[in-house]
């Protein structure tokens, strides 16, 4: 298994697409009922590789990540053959980015001294995809890029 396997409430919501991802492997839904009582493994292994091209689809469509924490906020563009970061720190405690007030001073001090950009473009490895899965584990968002756009644009125009 290349990703993680999607979760019981996940497959849940894709249940017509897992009926159908059986259906091309020529899988009744009365052998599915045989293979998970008689064949665990078998079952475990379709799953896998089910959650594998569910995960490939999706990870196909990303544009664009975020990761917010307190005092850091990193934005992400997945282009095709490389990321592009716009990175935001502060040094001051007392603000945290990840709740309102703290984007709310983020807003109002943004050209100040405290806020530092950063912008950086980094090639994929061998295989983006597992690239932006990572990061998705360590907390990224999948977004539509507002974020990141409304940053490209003030470091372009600063």
């Amino acid at each position: 298994m290349k990703y993680t396997r999607l979760t019981k409430e996940q497959l849940e919501e894709l249940h017509q697409e897992f009926i159908n991802f059986l259906a091309t492997q020529s899988i009744t839904a009365d052998e599915w009922e045989d293979i998970k009582k008689n064949k665990p493994e078998v079952a475990e292994q379709e799953l896998d590789v089910f959650s594998d091209l569910v995960w490939l689809g999706v990870l196909n469509k990303v544009q664009y990540l975020e990761h917010i924490s307190p005092q850091q906020i990193h934005l992400f563009q997945c282009n095709e053959k490389s990321m592009r970061l716009i990175a935001l720190r502060i040094q001051n405690k007392a603000v945290d980015f990840t709740t309102k007030e703290g984007f709310n001073w983020l807003r109002d001090n943004l050209l100040s001294d405290s806020v530092e950009f950063f912008n950086a473009k980094k090639d994929y490895s061998d295989d983006k995809h597992l690239d932006i899965f990572k990061m998705i584990q360590a907390g990224a968002n999948i977004t539509k890029g507002e974020l990141f756009n409304y940053f490209a644009n003030l470091v372009k125009g600063a």
